[in-house]
């Protein structure tokens, strides 16, 4: 069946359970889609499909920009049995044709949410020469590097710590003790190093904070050298440095609204099969594969806020969260929310008997069709880093004309 653009935008509108599948490759995809897809090459849908798309009922519709995609992929998608497949009228010259705006890049609208955040509550950022300055006159500064450890690890602003975005708020404190430190929280361009440092601000930490602005491409772009190989890693808290994390995270989620929920209230969402669940361990992968609760996976926080599109592609379900500490898990569910979700904190069982080793998730798509992103490695072209700055500084406008995010900022 074909469905007409404006009834997938009433749909979205209505928060209704959708997942609007692009099945080009991701190349292809990130020069121009809706707000809300989500990216599926046809030849991964068979495997990533089951796992990304978790209920078969639910209703799914399928596009492409003419390349022939879409018959192939109902027939992969009813083999696997899924029974409400739909087709997007006329393909995305039809999403054009309805006049929709149509975002470029990858992960899209959770850095459009990220330049939300940022304008609507002045994150406060130091531009690249500034903490340079700060650096060589050896000032009182802790730089947290908001990114996974492999990227960090890739090219590094230098004397920076990893703290992956969902650790800041546990981490920081014990990385930097002294309310008199600065802390500056970078990621490669600008989304995790505002979301990071907003978090700070949120769970209200008494030092001074400020994100790098625009992280690593901006530290290029001002003609500075970047690490290297770094394996620095912030420490975790001990005692009353761990339980007021827990408590000002806990104060954050409040404030978004989040719910929590234990065992049997868990267990009553898993019954009902009407929604689509998602069920998230968000600590460091090294953590996860060591003991986790059963049922659940592994993504860590910052990187659901950042990549929330591959993680939860049915826009409308529901997201239970869960962390052995407490403070991960809120802070990611107060992004979460804020970006229109119905997330849920599932209070960790004590008691609860473990599940060790990896969470089954499809192996990793290799290069083919891949997006190379102007901010990852250390070969980026300068006007290629720019052009892509300049394309977020547009993100809130083109939130604004596209009209159906319901994001806000607490």
């Amino acid at each position: 069946m074909s469905i007409p653009a404006q009834d997938i935008r009433k749909a979205l509108q209505a928060r209704e359970e959708i997942a609007l599948i692009d099945l080009r490759e991701e190349a292809a995809f990130a020069l121009g889609h809706p707000l809300f897809a989500a990216q599926i090459p046809l030849r991964r849908l068979e495997i990533e499909a089951p796992w990304r798309l978790p209920r078969r009922d639910v209703r799914v519709v399928l596009y492409d920009d003419g390349e022939g995609l879409v018959d192939p992929a109902r027939a992969i998608l009813a083999g696997l049995g899924f029974t409400d497949v739909d087709v997007l009228e006329g393909g995305l010259k039809g999403w054009r044709a309805a006049g929709y705006e149509l975002f470029e890049d990858v992960n899209s609208y959770s850095k459009a949410f990220g330049e939300l955040v940022e304008h609507q509550r002045h994150t406060p950022s130091l531009p690249a020469p500034d903490v340079q300055a700060l650096i060589e006159e050896k000032a009182d500064i802790a730089i947290l590097d908001a990114r996974r450890f492999d990227e960090y690890a890739t090219m590094s602003i230098p004397g920076g710590v990893s703290v992956p975005g969902a650790e800041l708020v546990l981490r920081a404190r014990a990385v930097a003790p002294d309310p008199d430190t600065t802390i500056i929280v970078n990621c490669a361009g600008r989304t995790r190093s505002i979301i990071g440092t907003q978090s700070l601000v949120n769970a209200g930490l008494p030092n001074r904070i400020f994100a790098l602005r625009n992280g690593t491409i901006g530290w290029t772009l001002a003609g500075q050298s970047l690490e290297t190989g770094q394996q620095r890693r912030g420490d975790a808290p001990e005692g009353d440095l761990a339980d007021e994390a827990r408590e000002r995270a806990r104060k954050v989620s409040y404030r978004a609204g989040v719910r929590h929920i234990d065992l049997d209230e868990l267990a009553h969402l898993r019954a009902d099969t009407s929604r689509t669940l998602y069920q998230y361990d968000v600590r460091l992968p090294e953590v996860f594969v060591a003991g986790h609760l059963p049922g659940f996976r592994n993504a860590q926080g910052g990187q659901l806020v950042q990549e929330t599109d591959h993680y939860a592609p049915v826009r409308g379900a529901r997201i239970v969260l869960a962390d052995d500490h407490g403070a991960r898990a809120d802070m990611t569910a107060s992004w979460l929310a804020q970006l229109g979700w119905d997330v849920l904190v599932l209070d960790w069982p004590q008691d609860a008997a473990l599940e060790t080793g990896p969470d089954g998730a499809p192996p990793p798509r290799g290069p083919e069709g891949r997006y190379k992103r102007p901010y990852e490695g250390t070969d980026n072209a300068q006007a290629a880093m720019q052009a892509y700055l300049d394309w977020e500084f547009g993100l809130v406008e083109q939130l604004r004309r596209d009209g159906t995010h319901g994001f806000f900022v607490i």
